[in-house]
């Protein structure tokens, strides 16, 4: 047991210290330390007590949420605090004030991006999938959902880009295009086999600019390829998915069947 918690302290909490040098300036709002992780990309989102004479800043690096304490003597350690019996202490700290408030900011821009529905509008679970009408992983990711989908359970929200074939900008632009773009995806997904939807003649301008709205989107998630796929836990923060789900994840993703 010593051992798996010494690892969990290695390997978690990255047992890491920063010399901060001479005590912070006069006047400044972070000690040194934190104000030198800061110019190394982490992002602090709040100050947190803590106790024990140690001073605790709660923030993140890309979308990982970080814990910084900030000893008496100007040291920094970055990780996670853990009490006597190895369990930590202050996870739900940064879920409140990093996870849920980035899962807050992410899904308000995946809201109001452009998206196709695939589903029931009032299904319970919202799924939203960054999706290439040409990426046969995508085409797997939405057969395996169809018994959520089909049941109300799920709504899966297609965010279109064109990025793996010559004409994807123009199957994507013969889904956005259509009148009912919900049955065109349907069309696309049910004929994958047979090459999916007829690529549209050209991609008239607005629809060129949702698809590279939705990609820049997509590379600002952490994603590089399709299907990138972004759910909300019951917390709300959020789980992302990098190409097909796993079977295993599959119900991580979806929900209960």
């Amino acid at each position: 047991m010593f051992r798996q918690r010494s690892r969990l302290i290695a390997g978690v909490a990255l047992s890491v210290m920063l010399m901060a040098g001479a005590g912070p300036a006069e006047g400044a709002e972070r000690p040194a330390a934190v104000r030198a992780l800061e110019a190394q990309g982490l992002t602090v989102m709040q100050e947190f007590e803590v106790g024990g004479g140690l001073r605790a800043f709660a923030g993140v690096v890309g979308d990982r949420p970080i814990a910084v304490y900030v000893l008496q003597d100007g040291q920094a350690i970055v990780g996670t605090r853990l009490d006597a019996d190895g369990e930590p202490l202050d996870e739900a700290a940064l879920q409140n004030l990093v996870a849920r408030p980035l899962g807050d900011q992410a899904w308000a821009q995946l809201e109001s991006a452009t998206w196709v529905l695939d589903g029931q509008a009032d299904a319970p679970r919202v799924v939203y999938t960054f999706s290439d009408a040409n990426c046969p992983y995508c085409h797997r990711f939405w057969e395996a959902a169809r018994p959520w989908v089909a049941a109300g359970k799920v709504q899966l929200r297609h965010l279109l880009v064109g990025i793996i074939k010559e004409d994807s900008p123009a199957k994507a632009a013969a889904i956005l295009g259509a009148p009912d773009r919900s049955a065109a995806l349907r069309d696309n997904e049910a004929r994958f086999d047979q090459g999916g939807i007829a690529p549209a003649a050209g991609v008239p301008a607005d629809i060129q600019a949702i698809l590279d709205q939705n990609q820049t989107l997509m590379l600002s998630m952490g994603f590089r390829g399709t299907p990138g796929i972004v759910v909300r836990d019951g917390n709300g923060a959020l789980r992302k998915y990098n190409g097909m789900p796993r079977p295993g994840a599959l119900e991580e993703v979806l929900g209960p069947r």
